[in-house]
């Protein structure tokens, strides 16, 4: 029986998560691994037991990992050294948000607490739909994406991996967000936005490039 939960990431995120694990009421054990462990040794009400680099120790049969890492491309990395090791991961979803049955949800990811995943849409693996946030139907998400808390994302809006969408954005039906891109808070998105490209505004422009 899988009851033990260990997450990668003592942060403010890593707390979001544990929160959200434990309103799940899947795992009797939450402990964190954080780099900043023995100075670190707890996250709000969770022990840090041991430095990030000791993942290897603590994979046993009874035990998911969680990579809570709010960075795209480190939580990728750090996901793919788990997988390395042949880790199980945990997929949390908070007990408030509304998930349509007819959604998929990647492992690894978090859906945090009031967000909605609607009818037909598929998140990737380890990605965050953040608090408050919504997915609406027909959506595809990719690996590894962070939507902000309050973001707003109308039907069939496709975000490509690793894009970061800010704080309280929007963006319209049948956009693209391309692979490794990033939207500014509070943005509304009414365009296609090429990989790697940084947009912001209302109507969201070009400020830069994502390298």
């Amino acid at each position: 029986m899988i009851n033990k939960l260990i997450i990668i990431g003592a942060s403010g995120h890593g707390k979001v998560a544990a929160d959200c694990a434990q309103a799940s009421r899947r795992f009797s054990d939450i402990h964190f691994l954080d780099q900043a462990y023995p100075q670190q040794k707890h996250n709000a009400h969770w022990e840090v037991v041991g430095h990030a680099d000791d993942v290897a120790n603590y994979i046993a049969s009874d035990t998911l990992f969680f990579v809570a890492i709010g960075n795209n491309a480190i939580r990728a990395r750090v996901s793919a050294e788990l997988h390395a090791l042949h880790c199980s991961f945990a997929t949390l979803i908070h007990p408030s948000a509304q998930v349509s049955k007819h959604s998929e949800v990647g492992v690894g990811s978090l859906i945090c607490a009031n967000a909605t995943v609607n009818i037909a849409s598929k998140i990737g693996q380890g990605s965050i739909i953040n608090t408050a946030s919504s997915v609406d139907h027909d959506c595809e998400i990719g690996d590894f994406v962070h939507i902000a808390p309050g973001s707003h994302l109308a039907g069939n809006v496709t975000v490509d991996e690793q894009s970061f969408i800010g704080i309280g954005s929007a963006i319209i039906q049948g956009c693209i967000v391309g692979h490794h891109s990033v939207v500014g808070a509070g943005s509304t998105v009414l365009s296609n936005i090429a990989p790697h490209t940084v947009v912001a505004g209302s109507p969201a422009k070009k400020i830069n490039n994502n390298n």
